[in-house]
């Protein structure tokens, strides 16, 4: 029988009013590294307006695992702020997860004042800094990091963790062929490579128990020559699945350090990103943009296709990602064998869309598409469509 998207579904140990979550996608939103009442409402919002969890972004595990100094780290100063959020999305009506990771290569080195950590050393164009090799106590630092940071979450009043495994941060970049090239028990074999991936995972559910769901996020594929393809990604799902350690798997795919709008899809924003740089990177985003902020012809549910591979390889619940933002495009996701679909720059435009779409089906996002939203991740996260000059 194919599941009502808007009916309650159970996620591990936790009942969702629908099958929709809100995307992390970073919200530009916390100047000091802590919760404000900007971020609140960008949560609440969408839970007033019908989402069934959101994902509160990038909470880090730890200082240099940040993507610049402002981004959230999860510490115990942290806790009051987020208790706080978490409270308004409950009184919503709606559950709340805290995406938890660690930015590796893709951490501003210059930004926190702390060197950045990869599964090897490479050079990192918009920080201007080189990475260093984590070593193995950096690896078992960053595990525990992970564990830590999920018990704060439930201190907070989280529902979920959310554990990142994509776009070649930190566990993505040790599963990465092109990122790494250790000679180590991490490197080389698929099996020595989702070494972090799996001990992050196996962590956080030896912290949490079953107090909580725990979701992770992996690469399906990284879009990038050389990089994580969607056979081994279905392999490293499957250990996952054997371990089990997760409720849930939200699919992905793309590189945040090499490859963004594999993701995203639509129009690619290389002015407005330009801008957002000093000199020299403005020039330098302008004049090579083009290069690592790729077009990709937008579609619905564009990452169905490969998507569809892993719900026939696995019986874990999948979130499809990627392209919804109507109701045929849920109730395709429902008939595909998906139990949950999540959903970002839809709902961004338009908070309230899913109870508009729950009372009209035949409700369409006004969503364009043009991604300019996407270089306001350095200010506050925004539709410049409805706010042009926020």
């Amino acid at each position: 029988m194919i599941p009502d998207v808007f009916a309650p579904a159970t996620l591990g140990p936790l009942t969702l009013r629908n099958r929709i979550i809100k995307a992390a996608t970073f919200e530009g939103a916390t100047p000091d590294a802590l919760v404000t009442d900007d971020l609140i409402e960008y949560h609440r919002r969408p839970a007033a307006g019908g989402i069934g969890m959101t994902t509160v972004a990038y909470c880090a595990v730890s200082p240099e695992g940040r993507t610049d100094r402002h981004q959230i780290w999860m510490r115990p100063e942290a806790v009051p702020g987020l208790r706080r959020l978490t409270d308004a999305v409950h009184a919503e009506g709606a559950a709340v997860s805290a995406q938890l990771g660690h930015a590796g290569p893709v951490a501003n080195a210059k930004s926190n004042g702390r060197p950045a950590l990869s599964a090897g050393r490479m050079f990192n164009p918009l920080s201007m800094r080189t990475t260093h090799a984590a070593t193995e106590a950096d690896i078992d630092r960053i595990t525990r990091a992970h564990a830590d940071a999920a018990l704060l979450a439930i201190e907070s009043g989280f529902d979920a963790v959310e554990i990142h495994l994509g776009h070649n941060y930190f566990a993505s970049a040790f599963l990465s062929p092109k990122l790494n090239h250790r000679k180590d028990a991490y490197g080389g074999s698929l099996a020595n490579r989702a070494k972090v991936a799996r001990g992050v995972c196996r962590a956080v559910r030896d912290a949490v128990g079953d107090r909580i769901a725990v979701i992770a996020k992996l690469n399906m594929e990284d879009g990038v020559p050389g990089g994580i393809r969607l056979e081994e990604s279905i392999r490293t799902a499957r250990r996952l699945e054997e371990d089990g350690s997760l409720d849930a798997l939200e699919l992905t795919a793309g590189s945040s350090l090499l490859n963004p709008m594999y993701l995203f899809r639509g129009d690619a924003p290389v002015p407005e990103f330009a801008a957002t740089f000093p000199q020299p990177q403005r020039l330098g985003v302008k004049l090579i943009g083009n290069r690592i902020l790729r077009s990709y012809p937008y579609e619905e549910a564009y990452l169905l296709s490969s998507a569809r591979r892993f719900r026939a390889e696995l019986k874990l619940p999948l979130i499809l990602l990627g392209g919804i933002t109507d109701r045929d495009t849920m109730d395709l996701a429902m008939t595909e064998g998906f139990e949950f679909v999540a959903m970002g720059r839809a709902v961004l435009r338009e908070p309230d869309l899913i109870n508009r779409i729950a009372a009209e089906r035949d409700t369409k996002s006004l969503c364009i598409h043009c991604n300019k939203c996407m270089p306001t991740i350095y200010s506050r996260t925004r539709c410049v469509v409805i706010e042009p000059n926020a």
